[in-house]
């Protein structure tokens, strides 16, 4: 049976992006350091057309989450602009990735604003207004018998989390402290509840995956 599930680089203290994103440092300040880990990694840069790279302990890590994912859900902040709020020009903003995005399967953006669907290279950007179960269901009939990935940021899988939509989470936890940003767990409240299924040491990341059981 198909997962709903989510992966995401968290500091210490709890955050999956630092503070002030702009459009010189989407993911805030220092934000880019949780993903020390990922980005020297053979697979992550076979995935975003790169060459060369590392293997080590993480690299089964990432190839089990690559693997068996039909269709992505990210949202607004993920796709960008850091100022968000309604679209300037339809066709002016395209995402972080340039003309070949490193995702190659359809991904649903959660947004307030209507936009048309976008297609670069082999992936479709369509982009959802109504809500997070609307969102999942169209991420489910693309995705066939596959896995639904929840790509964050830090609000969409809390609303995931809160709406009991999320089978597991994995975090892959930088020994950094970012002190403000975009906090995971913020608002999900008490009622959920992990259950740990590993964990995992590697150079400069901790992986602890979860499965949600309530």
């Amino acid at each position: 049976m198909s997962k709903v599930r989510a992966h995401i680089s968290v500091s210490v203290d709890g955050y999956v992006a630092g503070p002030n994103q702009t459009m010189e440092q989407p993911l805030g300040e220092n934000g880019e350091r949780l993903h020390d880990w990922v980005v020297q990694l053979k697979q992550w840069r076979e995935q975003a057309g790169m060459e060369g790279g590392v293997e080590n302990v993480s690299s089964s890590v990432v190839a089990e989450e690559y693997a068996n994912v039909g269709a992505e859900i990210m949202g607004r902040g993920k796709f960008g602009p850091p100022k968000r709020g309604p679209w300037d020009d339809a066709d002016a903003w395209q995402g972080w990735w340039g003309d070949e995005p490193p995702f190659h399967k359809p991904v649903f953006v959660l947004t307030h604003h209507p936009r048309e669907p976008l297609t670069l290279a082999d992936t479709t950007f369509t982009f959802v207004t109504d809500g997070i179960e609307r969102a999942l269901e169209r991420a489910r009939e693309a995705s066939g018998d596959k896995d639904v990935f929840i790509g964050g940021g830090a609000d969409v899988i809390n609303q995931f989390l809160a709406g009991g939509l999320l089978d597991e989470l994995e975090l892959h936890v930088a020994p950094i402290l970012l002190g403000g940003g975009a906090r995971l767990f913020e608002g999900v409240g008490s009622e959920v509840r992990l259950e740990p299924i590993r964990t995992i040491e590697a150079p400069g990341v901790t992986h602890l995956k979860y499965r949600v059981t309530g």
